[in-house]
């Protein structure tokens, strides 16, 4: 330990940048005697691409395409079509009608039938939710994403916002937690710790856990949003600018090293479908054996609670923050949910959208994505940050979230904006 502090020391820089960049000349001395490169090197289609990634001028243009044919891929397809399939023509029709009167022939019990059937039921809410809302949007997200994780564009996309990351304390290495935070937050909570500095850490827990909707929640949102292209671009660059000013301000607040930045870039290339099959199901499998019993037990919980009265204790006292916000009375349901994961929290939101204006959706949509982490990424925060960290984490998102949706309604009310 003595000798590594009197090296460190010796270094304005972090110990494992100066290594890698050793071990990189000494690799590129020992190549010099044995390669041979031409003096004019071929620029492809594939290498004037990969380069045209990496620059603001060319790269953000392909960033906003890649984002819209994702939009119509997960929102459209996704949480339109697929959703709207499930749901009505399946769940609506046929299965939870089944479920209720098989429940009223057979089942005496009115305690029983409200476990499994009814407004709350395990089977017509729960597995509806975690089957009708969230798998199709879950599903189309992973293939997506899986797609563009092949291309080898993340590594590219790093580089493109290297510059900007710098702002917030963070470095374009910081990307991969930051995109995984969209396939799943606590997945991605544990990946942050690649970075190298404990400063980085703690600056992208605190942004994964704030305004980076998971694959369930941001599919939901997508489809809260569907066919109202003016709510989504208010949605995106409302969360976006939080994201960039909170970091901002956590990097000048929070002490320690600035981060260094170097990667290699992997080839790009044509998405091999055997990798896009795989890595979709890997993900898929996480999700049925990680995410979809959490939404049966959330609705044993809320039967729990409406069977002792706490459900409704906890909903009278969210009533006033959701008045602040301008939303129905119901919509306090939403946000329960969302205390035991954010994605059941807009699920929730989803099943209101009928009775929300687009100034209220965009208000609800806002507040649940900067709402509080779900259980599983709350335990994981404790495990990699500390327990102290987690519960600060926690204390400022929640009041943080309904401060912002009460200054977003107020200020859309006073300005007469009608969406």
């Amino acid at each position: 330990m003595l000798i590594a502090e009197a090296v460190r020391a010796r270094f304005g820089q972090p110990l494992s940048y100066i290594i890698a960049r050793k071990q990189r000349e000494a690799a590129q001395h020992i190549l010099q005697s044995i390669l041979s490169l031409p003096e004019r090197r071929v620029s492809g289609f594939v290498e004037q691409l990969s380069e045209a990634m990496m620059k603001p001028w060319s790269g953000l243009p392909i960033l906003v395409l890649s984002l819209f044919l994702m939009y119509e891929f997960v929102g459209v397809l996704g949480a339109q079509t697929l959703v709207d399939f499930l749901e009505e023509s399946v769940f609506g029709a046929y299965i939870n009608p089944w479920v209720n009167q098989m429940l009223a022939s057979f089942i005496p019990w009115s305690v029983v039938r409200d476990l499994l059937g009814g407004q709350y039921g395990v089977i017509t809410l729960g597995v509806r939710y975690a089957v009708a809302i969230i798998l199709p949007i879950v599903g189309t997200f992973f293939l997506a994403f899986s797609v563009i994780e092949d291309s080898g564009y993340l590594p590219r996309l790093a580089m493109l916002i290297d510059r900007i990351f710098k702002k917030i304390g963070l470095n374009g290495r910081a990307v991969i937690p930051m995109v995984l935070g969209f396939g799943c937050d606590t997945m991605a909570t544990i990946v942050t710790r690649t970075l190298e500095t404990r400063r980085e850490r703690l600056i992208s827990t605190m942004l994964l856990a704030l305004a980076i909707p998971c694959s369930a929640q941001l599919g939901v949102m997508l489809g809260l949003m569907a066919g109202q292209p003016k709510l989504l671009v208010l949605w995106a660059i409302i969360v976006t600018g939080i994201f960039l000013l909170i970091g901002f301000l956590a990097a000048r607040v929070i002490p320690g090293e600035r981060p260094m930045f170097y990667m290699e870039l992997p080839p790009l290339r044509l998405p091999t479908l055997g990798n896009i099959i795989v890595k979709t199901y890997t993900r898929m499998e996480w999700y049925f054996r990680e995410v979809f019993p959490l939404f049966i037990l959330a609705s044993v919980i809320i039967w729990f609670g409406r069977l002792t009265g706490l459900f409704d204790v906890v909903v009278n006292a969210l009533e006033p923050l959701v008045s602040w916000l301008g939303l129905p009375d119901e919509t306090a349901v939403a946000f329960l949910f969302g205390f035991f994961r954010r994605d059941y929290g807009a699920a929730g939101l989803y099943d209101l959208r009928s009775t929300m204006n687009g100034v209220q959706l965009l208000v609800s949509t806002v507040t649940m994505t900067l709402f509080v982490p779900c259980i599983a990424q709350f335990s994981v925060t404790i495990k990699e940050r500390g327990l102290k960290t987690a519960l600060a984490i926690f204390a400022f998102i929640f009041p943080f979230a309904f401060l912002v949706g009460g200054l977003l309604n107020k200020l859309l009310v006073i300005l007469g904006v009608t969406i």
